[in-house]
């Protein structure tokens, strides 16, 4: 059992919640309950998506600075591996995944939110990566995802200044891709990923696979890799009902087995 992580789920959508109170610090036991919860959803064949979601207040108002303070080099060498492996576990979920961002999303909350496929925020969000006013960087993925995201020099604007960013601007720069109000914040994303709970598991799965790995490659080696997975998926039971449903009946009518 988790204490301050939890994965709930639902007509074949699973929210990974953070309930942490009050801002959902994210300490070593959350980064390793998360971790473990995103597996959780990874295996479990009843979710067929996820949501990421801290609550109406926040997301994630960044790492547990108290209990890092007084950390030796030897200490965070030791740990910085499984701090980058927590807040950046969802993005190892082979399933479509969305953050519901409503509130702050500061340091790791943002990283958190980086990890996920979608970021849906409501309209009084705040985000940014303050680690440089502690005489750090970012330890969880953000200098990685956010300048794979934006490009270089916008992620460096940010991760420099550490200053925050209003959803208005979030939406301009590209890091969240929709901004609603914050009582429709959940909601949004719920209905995002529901469209996914009754399609091609593996096919997804795939997709992901493709398009993030191939991001880490040349262009020659990320087409061959697209080549290999998509083959893969002539094997899969979906591919065969897929196609049948095609040539019988039109495109978009398919009953997937995911599988």
């Amino acid at each position: 059992m988790t204490e301050f992580v939890r994965l709930e789920v639902e007509s074949g959508v699973g929210t990974i919640r953070l309930d942490r109170p009050p801002m959902n610090a994210v300490n070593r036991q959350v980064n390793i309950e998360l971790a473990q919860i995103a597996s959780e959803a990874a295996q479990r064949e009843d979710v067929r998506a996820v949501v990421v979601y801290g609550g109406e207040k926040t997301l994630a108002a960044g790492a547990d600075v108290k209990e890092m303070a007084d950390l030796t080099y030897a200490q965070m060498a030791a740990r910085s591996r499984e701090l980058s492996h927590g807040f950046g576990a969802v993005s190892e979920i082979p399933k479509p995944t969305v953050c519901a961002l409503t509130g702050y999303a500061l340091g790791g909350g943002f990283e958190i939110a980086l990890s996920c496929d979608r970021r849906i925020a409501g309209d009084n969000a705040t985000v940014g990566l303050p680690e440089i006013l502690l005489g750090i960087i970012p330890g969880g993925g953000g200098t990685q995802r956010l300048a794979r995201l934006i490009g270089p020099a916008k992620a460096k604007d940010l991760i420099f200044s550490g200053r925050f960013v209003k959803a208005p601007e979030a939406l301009e720069l590209g890091i969240v891709d929709e901004v609603v109000a914050p009582d429709e914040v959940l909601s949004r994303a719920t209905a995002w990923a529901g469209q996914f709970a009754n399609g091609p598991t593996r096919a997804y799965a795939a997709a992901k696979a493709a398009v993030d790995r191939g991001l880490g490659m040349d262009l020659r080696d990320g087409l061959d890799f697209e080549s290999e997975v998509f083959a893969a998926l002539f094997g899969t039971e979906d591919q065969v009902i897929g196609m049948r449903s095609f040539i019988e009946n039109g495109p978009g009518k398919a009953q997937f087995l995911g599988r």
